[in-house]
């Protein structure tokens, strides 16, 4: 099978897509950006590749008739043991990482009770995988050191305590070996993980029904099928330093532009929002570029800036939506310069103001800057589409639909929930053109 594959590298995220011959959208992968941005470019595609192989799989079950009514569920849950088999492979690799860094001779007289505290540490995070996807689990993020970096650190904090080992010291070498195993190469054993997932989703949750003869050769057909890795086209924020020749290479107003077209045909006017800038761009029909306008080099009114301010409330990125949602007093927040934002944020705290009530106020400014940068562009015209990982605030989706009704009248506003990949999929439609118009 032919794939077209489009790579966004941003600041924050790097996101894939993965496009067949007839436009079809196969697969979709997502990772958190690093310093090594071929590891990034490559994990995202691995991620995409992974989904393409569920979507193959979900294809081939069709048929399937002892799954009937149970697809949705088996899928769902095959991908939670997959995941599972996933992090445990990263957990091995980053238990061996620490022990090679736990060596050399500064470490002499504690290297006993570090290795001790560290056995147990890599001990308790595989026990805890169990419950970390059980069913209806909830993740701090689906990135590996996000979610492992949390557990490490509470773990060796009490086990280094009740060993009397310093705790600075598995930190130390913890932080040093998660940017060793961040920056490596993913496995490529995707079949070995999805056959042991498979293996331990029948054995751990008989009440499903579903027996290995059942599903087994259906799995190993969608494993075998050959992705053909076409062509590849890279755009983002980190393009220039994506492993690609230049003649694979767009950018990313071009790759925005089209991807919101091919969301909604009847864009005209985007609004994308990432982590590091934000973008007014202007399409025509066929979703070329007509105009566009950026945000100068301050982080401000982007994804960073959020980051910022939930840093600052010590909240997770996450919440500051749902929380700001349940503002009732408007809050006219006066800085836009990230830091001074900061500091306006906790003179109002000081003064008795709501925490949802400022970032209420915060949501609306960094709306606010978006629509002047809009107005520069060339405004709204009806179909607005609104892409980037802020369009999947709930905070800043409101305050945008006022502003705009305010400023434009009525105007169809789309938000797709794979907004994110907007840029990647204009980069896999770029690709496809490159052979298919060729």
């Amino acid at each position: 099978m032919k794939c077209f594959i489009g790579i966004d590298l941003g600041s924050t995220t790097t996101k894939a897509v993965v496009m067949d011959e007839d436009q079809n959208i196969i697969g979709r992968g997502i990772t958190n950006s690093r310093s090594n941005y071929d590891t990034a470019s490559s994990v995202a595609k691995q991620e995409a590749v992974v989904d393409c192989r569920f979507t193959l799989l979900s294809n081939n079950l069709d048929d399937n008739k002892g799954l009937v009514d149970k697809k949705e569920r088996f899928l769902a849950d095959l991908e939670r043991h997959f995941r599972r088999q996933q992090f445990l492979e990263q957990v091995d690799d980053l238990e061996k990482t620490c022990l090679e860094n736990a060596e050399g001779p500064r470490f002499d007289d504690v290297r006993t009770d570090l290795h001790a505290v560290l056995g147990e540490v890599f001990k308790r995070l595989r026990e805890e995988t169990v419950a970390m996807f059980a069913p209806g689990a909830e993740r701090k993020s689906d990135f590996f050191r996000d979610n492992a970096g949390t557990r490490f650190l509470s773990f060796s904090e009490e086990i280094s305590r009740d060993a009397g080992l310093n705790y600075d010291i598995p930190l130390n070498v913890y932080d040093k070996s998660i940017i060793d195993v961040e920056n490596r190469p993913p496995s490529g054993d995707l079949s070995g993980k999805f056959l042991r997932g498979l293996y331990e989703l029948i054995e751990e949750e008989p009440e499903l029904g579903i027996k290995v003869e059942d599903v087994e050769g259906q799995v190993k057909a969608a494993l075998d099928v050959d992705l053909e890795e076409t062509f590849v086209v890279g755009t983002g924020y980190g393009r220039v330093r994506l492993p690609f020749p230049k003649d694979h290479i767009r950018s990313e107003i071009l790759c925005h532009g089209l991807g919101a077209h091919m969301m909604y045909g009847g864009t005209r006017t985007v609004l994308d929002i990432g982590g590091q800038d934000t973008k007014a761009i202007q399409v025509d029909a066929n979703g070329v570029v007509e105009n566009f306008q950026m945000n100068d080099r301050c982080a401000a009114g982007c994804g960073r800036y959020l980051g910022y301010i939930a840093d600052e409330m010590n909240m997770g990125l996450h919440e500051l939506g749902p929380l700001a949602m349940k503002s009732t007093k408007k809050i006219r927040i006066n800085s836009t310069c990230t830091v001074f934002a900061g500091a306006e944020l906790r003179d109002r705290l000081a003064l008795g103001d709501k925490r949802e009530d400022i970032l209420a106020g915060l949501h609306r400014s960094i709306i606010l800057r978006a629509m002047s940068i809009i107005a520069r562009s060339g405004g709204i015209t009806d179909q607005f589409t609104f892409t980037g990982g802020v369009a999947k605030n709930e905070a800043a989706v409101r305050a945008l639909r006022k502003l705009v009704f305010e400023n434009y009248g009525e105007v169809t506003i789309n938000i797709d929930p794979n907004s994110i990949y907007t840029g990647a999929l204009g980069g896999s439609e770029f690709a496809r053109r490159a052979v298919m118009e060729a």
